[in-house]
């Protein structure tokens, strides 16, 4: 082929091809305009056909009401007769069937139940109310909204060749029985696959007047002859949601301890989502034994003494002023076999108390659940301050004290007077530094060069270790008080106990107090003034400024951090508590004016004078004596540091 050919097939080619495209865009054009043009007649035929039937007479529009509502009635039966074929007449008839509602009570709970679905719909706690900004506290704590509630187990089943889908939301169940015996009421409900296997529900409902029993709901899953209906499968799914109220005075409050926590087989301590005021997700692949809908005072869990193999936990943070506080969302997995034969769960609905929470087992688990962990007492030994002192302490002045103010000074006095020993010794290891204060500066002059900073930091702990001054004695109170101290802000807005109390001007000891109302919003501090956090600020910068004080004249390193100490602190602790539990900050205020007290007490019965001399007797005791091992370490090591400056020196001037 030669050259003028292949160029005239190319040619061709490309004029076919450039057709091709032209042809398509306007087929397409063609078509959109024909669609365009076939809406505007078919509203204008609807248009038409509306006025023609406005028009026709009466006879005519009976007419064709009958013809529609003939038509409606083969449709409804052609529905129905699929419904038949792909699930049985028995699920057909339940997806069709209406639902009915009824409740269940104890002294402690109220139960919606609905055979939709055989669900729990809504969960009253009788002993508890929400909160009011004005009035009386008279509308009762409800878990959940019942139009959010959400409980489905999904399976498959076989009809015929093919397998079915189950959901069990999608159906109505029956109502078999509710019987009431002794202390016990149990709810059954079934929701029949065929002539001869069914799914059933049986709740039970316990009064026998032991709260660890009473907000415990059993909840056992039943699979009647199912074995030979249902498909090949490894594990049944459950899907449980539902969107919790705002019950506290505090949204942000509130939202910071609402989550979702999970508890793993044998271990002693939970899990958890966090807080957070967007949306959070989290995949487990290993088994569970309880996930709970965890809100600040109150919790509802759902407990498998034999385990969730799986776990897809998730929830979004709803607007503030909207009522609400989360959307919770948990997609769950049990195993199952061939030999399944029922599931033998268990709801928890009830409040995060630690007495209540701790005794809390199901009638088929021998395993400790650890549901108190619910309640955010704190790690290590925080959380032993508390399970060992603080929460004892609580409930045996709770028997014989009616104000939960007092007991709250009660336990601050308490505090201090165990931690006064050290307090003590504190001030006393403080005043014989301020008292040999002289001899330290001497030992600066002599040592005034930042080379011998070393030589200088030896002499000190020599002179310190004559006097018999340790220099870390007056941080031993405060490394002591630290536990209580943080064990405290972790139980207190936790406390259950405080909720709804009101003590002088607060309401509600667990949330926060508000003596004024501001008409806008102060970036880091908030819309209202907390007088016991503000009591609490001055308070703190008071024994700041004495604690400054005595510091600075003892160790003249201190004198810069005055600002930082006296000033910025307190600062950053109003900007922080002014929204916190109001019994938090008043426990705090309490805690600085007992300190303060007992500095000026301990001024009063310390003579530097009587020191000075005990000090003088200790240098020449201790002049002799054999230095201890930490000592010797410490010089050692001192030594070696010097050793090493003075090569760096050394390699710095031979350069």
């Amino acid at each position: 082929m030669d050259k003028k050919s292949v160029i005239g097939i190319i040619i061709v080619a490309l004029i076919f091809l450039g057709f091709t495209i032209y042809n398509s865009h306007q087929q397409k054009k063609y078509q959109e305009e024909l669609a365009a043009y076939n809406a505007t007649q078919a509203e204008w035929q609807a248009e038409q056909d509306s006025i023609a039937a406005l028009n026709a007479p009466k006879e005519i529009q009976s007419l064709d009401s009958m013809a529609m509502a003939e038509n409606t009635l083969v449709a409804d039966s052609l529905l129905a007769q699929r419904r038949v074929m792909q699930f049985g007449a028995l699920l057909a008839e339940a997806q069709q069937a209406e639902a009915r509602e009824f409740s269940v009570e104890n002294d402690v709970l109220k139960i919606d139940f609905s055979t939709r679905g055989g669900q729990v719909k809504g969960v009253t706690l009788k002993d508890y109310t929400k909160y009011a900004p004005r009035g009386e506290r008279n509308e009762l704590v409800q878990l959940f909204d019942p139009a959010s509630e959400n409980f489905n187990l999904s399976f498959y089943v076989k009809n015929g060749t093919n397998n079915v889908p189950v959901n069990t939301v999608d159906y109505t169940f029956t109502l078999v029985s509710l019987e009431e015996t002794d202390s016990v009421q149990t709810v059954r409900m079934v929701l029949p696959i065929a002539e001869d296997a069914a799914l059933e529900y049986e709740y039970i409902v316990y009064d026998s007047r032991m709260p660890e029993r009473d907000y415990l709901v059993d909840f056992n899953v039943n699979l009647r002859n199912l074995a030979p209906r249902m498909a090949k499968q490894n594990f049944i799914a459950i899907d449980w949601g539902n969107r919790s109220y705002q019950n506290e005075k505090g949204f942000q409050n509130e939202n910071t301890y609402t989550t979702i926590a999970y508890h793993f087989p044998g271990d002693n301590s939970i899990d958890d989502l966090g807080m957070s005021e967007g949306e959070k997700q989290e995949e487990i692949t290993t088994s569970l034994n309880w996930v709970a809908f965890k809100q600040q005072f109150f919790s509802s869990a759902l407990i498998a003494p034999e385990n969730f193999s799986y776990a897809n936990l998730s929830y979004e943070t709803l607007e503030r002023g909207s009522g609400y506080i989360k959307d919770f969302s948990a997609a769950l997995t049990v195993p199952y076999s061939t030999t399944t034969e029922h599931y033998n769960f268990a709801f928890y609905f009830g409040p995060n108390k630690y007495a209540i929470l701790k005794d809390v087992v199901t009638t088929t688990g021998d395993e400790e659940l650890h549901l108190e962990r619910l309640i955010p007492l704190g790690w290590g030994i925080f959380g032993w301050v508390n399970r060992w002192f603080v929460i004892p302490v609580f409930d045996f002045l709770r028997q014989y004290i009616a104000s939960f103010g007092l007991i709250i000074l009660i336990l601050a006095v308490l505090v201090k007077l165990i931690i006064s020993p050290l307090t003590y010794k504190s001030y006393v290891s403080t005043a014989k530094m301020r008292v040999i204060r002289p001899e330290v500066e001497e030992l600066n002059k002599k040592y005034p060069n930042k080379e011998d900073a070393l030589k200088r930091q030896q002499a000190t702990m020599e002179l310190y270790k004559k006097a018999g001054i340790n220099p870390m004695g007056g941080c031993i109170p405060l490394l002591i008080q630290m536990p209580i101290i943080i064990a405290v802000f972790r139980f207190l807005p936790a406390s259950i106990e405080l909720r709804g109390q009101s003590f002088l001007w607060a309401d509600d000891l667990s949330s926060y107090d508000s003596v004024l109302n501001l008409p806008f919003n102060i970036p880091f501090y908030g819309d209202h003034i907390s007088l016991f956090a503000l009591l609490m600020t001055l308070a703190l910068f008071f024994f700041s400024y004495i604690n400054y004080q005595q510091t600075a004249s003892s160790q003249p390193q201190m004198a810069g951090m005055k600002i930082m100490m006296v000033y910025v602190m307190p600062l950053m602790m109003l900007l922080w508590f002014n929204s916190y539990s109001s019994g938090l900050t008043y426990y705090y205020f309490l805690a600085n004016i007992l300190t303060i007290g007992q500095t000026f007490l301990i001024r009063r019965m310390i003579d530097d004078e009587k020191i000075h001399a005990i000090m003088r007797a200790n240098s020449v005791k201790n002049k002799n004596r054999k230095k201890s091992k930490f000592q010797q370490r410490y010089e050692e090591l001192l030594r070696q540091q010097e050793q090493q400056q003075q090569q760096t020196r050394k390699k710095g001037g031979s350069r």
